[in-house]
């Protein structure tokens, strides 16, 4: 009997997500030919999340680009945004595949590697072909293909992998230029079930030491700390989590040093002992990476990824996992399969990173 009542109820689920939001939609002369994970307001995103299956794309405008996905990243921060508490604001989606929608959505990813599969009539320096990743926050890539501005892309360089392309802004990849750089470093993570697993992983990348946020209360971590380095001081760190066990670690730097918080994982304070920060004569800064672009030209960007090119020859990549969604699952199902996936990397469940896959659906 419950499993006849979860079946009507997915029947019934599908017609109201596809009646809510597309609007004057006929399947007998349209392709169904593209998917999204999209919104209509932010909140929960293991309640707010859904799949939404969409037209094929017209030919895109002149000056832009029609592009299919071919990974995109789910990072904490894309979480932070369905949950309405990023800086960064999504843009309002109110058409898919050149139909207009009853009710405006947003789509949800920030970063993604993608290839061009149309142009504009006037679009020069990009080619059918060509793969391209974002140069513009949050243009939404959890998604199997867009249109977007040719302004908004930029030719992912040539000889990097498909996941280096995605991810190119993993602190698995800090660690190993640090490495390569001949920079110690001092790795904390949240404490799972598999943690002396990743601890290796991560010493196998490069990392001189890895450690859980839980060994930050051993009383003796200072004199650890003295005796991995030498005596030498801590001269950078580097922050995304804040909050007590953030406050814990600036205790362990030494003078001059500098405090760079790119995130803030806990969702908790960044707070500085004040001992720390006048007689250690700490800076801090903040970055994001959103404005780095903003700030940037073009051609500084793509200089800066030309740079990581040449030092992804040297890397490997990230230890990640695929998440698919099939072509042939249907639109509850897959929102059933993403919501699963964005609750278990909320709560740390996942030790890699996770990159989405979403076959097109065919006709």
């Amino acid at each position: 009997m419950a499993s006849t009542k979860w079946s009507r109820n997915n029947t019934a689920l599908c017609r109201t997500i596809r009646a809510g939001y597309i609007a004057k939609f006929s399947t007998s002369s349209l392709s169904q030919a593209n998917r999204a994970v999209v919104y209509k307001s932010t909140g929960d995103p293991s309640t707010v999340l859904s799949v939404l299956t969409f037209p094929s794309l017209p030919p895109p405008e002149s000056h832009s680009v029609n592009i299919r996905f071919l990974l995109s990243p789910i990072n904490p921060a894309d979480i932070n945004v369905v949950e309405g508490v990023y800086p960064a604001k999504p843009v309002h989606n109110h058409s898919l595949g050149g139909r207009a929608l009853n009710e405006p959505v947003f789509v949800g990813g920030n970063e993604g590697l993608a290839e061009v599969t149309a142009i504009g009539s006037v679009v020069k320096d990009i080619q059918i072909g060509d793969r391209v990743i974002m140069a513009t926050p949050q243009l939404g890539t959890w998604a199997s293909a867009r249109s977007v501005a040719a302004g908004d892309v930029i030719k992912a360089p040539a000889g990097v992998s498909r996941v280096h392309s995605a991810t190119l802004t993993v602190g698995q990849t800090v660690i190993q230029i640090a490495k390569l750089k001949g920079l110690n470093t001092l790795n904390f993570v949240r404490h799972r079930d598999d943690v002396e697993s990743l601890k290796s992983h991560l010493v196998d990348l490069g990392a001189t030491q890895v450690l859980t946020y839980d060994e930050l209360e051993d009383k003796s971590i200072r004199d650890r700390v003295k005796q991995w380095t030498g005596g030498k001081q801590i001269q950078l760190m580097l922050n995304c989590v804040s909050g007590p066990s953030t406050t814990a670690m600036i205790r362990l730097l030494g003078k001059d040093a500098h405090v760079v918080s790119y995130g803030a994982m806990s969702k908790k304070p960044l707070s500085i002992p004040t001992s720390a920060f006048i007689f250690k004569n700490l800076t801090c800064h903040g970055f994001w990476q959103s404005r780095w672009y903003e700030q940037k030209t073009r051609v500084e960007r793509e200089e800066m990824l030309r740079k990581l090119a040449d030092i992804m020859g040297n890397l490997r990549e990230p230890e990640h996992e695929i998440q698919t969604i099939p072509a042939g699952e249907s639109d509850v199902d897959a929102t059933t399969r993403i919501q699963g996936i964005i609750k278990k990397i909320a709560g740390g469940q996942y030790g890699k990173k996770v990159l989405l896959e979403m076959e097109e659906p065919t006709d």
